[in-house]
């Protein structure tokens, strides 16, 4: 591998994760932990994870890095699923009948998701060279597109929820769309040109996750409130006046 091409790779690994230590630390002095558990855990473990994987190809632990990767991978997408819910958690937050709608919506719309995931996966074939490797693939594919359309999803419903862009919410939930549909780009790109090109598309993966950690360090950093005082906000009284509507029909 050329120099630069190795400095380039050691730096778009590394330089995400010493912004992270700068989100879980910002995270721990302002107290956003307890707002934001399922972040803080992911991001939390992605350091973990990172000083792992690291330490493995350094030290070269018997080409154990393959395996480790595949193994942590499951963990990091399960977090991100919690990431996701925990959005949805947040944004609801002032409606509870309301929620009670979204919430089913959003479980049908996450068993439309896995079926056109699972289809596509399965339907769309690839390079079978490595059937291990193909598995992996097809199983991040559906993960990834389970979580860019739930994140799209999200941001559809952002304006009837009272998410602004300045606020916390939306810069967690951008952070990790970014990085989902990139991801999900890369990975179908890999699936049909096989496992042996795999290392030039981490280039773009990996700058992708460096984007996203700008984002969430930026929103952070930036002292907005976790949530925006909700009377001022375009569109507050057409909420409220869906979410007394529900509670009415409901009470039916």
């Amino acid at each position: 591998m050329p120099l630069f091409l190795k400095l380039l790779r050691y730096y778009l690994w590394i330089a995400p994760h010493l912004l992270q230590i700068g989100i879980a630390g910002v995270m721990f002095r302002r107290q956003l932990f307890r707002l934001f558990p399922w972040f803080f855990a992911y991001t939390c473990y992605e350091l973990s994870l990172f000083l792992l994987l690291f330490s493995s190809e350094i030290f070269n632990f018997n080409g154990s890095y393959s395996s480790m990767y595949a193994v942590t991978a499951a963990v990091s997408t399960i977090l991100r699923f919690g990431v996701i819910l925990e959005i949805l958690r947040q944004l609801a937050s002032n409606y509870v009948v309301l929620a009670r709608v979204l919430k089913p919506l959003f479980r049908w719309m996450t068993i439309g998701l896995l079926i056109a995931a699972l289809a596509v996966a399965v339907y769309a074939g690839g390079n079978r060279a490595n059937h291990s490797w193909f598995v992996m693939n097809m199983l991040d594919r559906t993960a990834l597109i389970l979580q860019t359309g739930l994140l799209t999803g999200l941001f559809l419903f952002s304006r009837y929820l009272t998410l602004s862009w300045r606020n916390q919410v939306f810069g967690i939930a951008l952070g990790l769309g970014v990085y989902a549909t990139v991801d999900l780009i890369t990975a179908a790109i890999s699936a049909q040109s096989g496992y042996w090109r795999v290392e030039l598309l981490d280039y773009i993966s990996m700058a992708a996750y460096h984007c996203s950690a700008l984002i969430w360090i930026f929103y952070l950093l930036c002292r907005e409130p976790v949530r925006p005082d909700v009377d001022n906000l375009p569109g507050q009284h057409d909420v409220e006046a869906w979410n007394q509507e529900l509670e009415r029909l409901l009470h039916q």
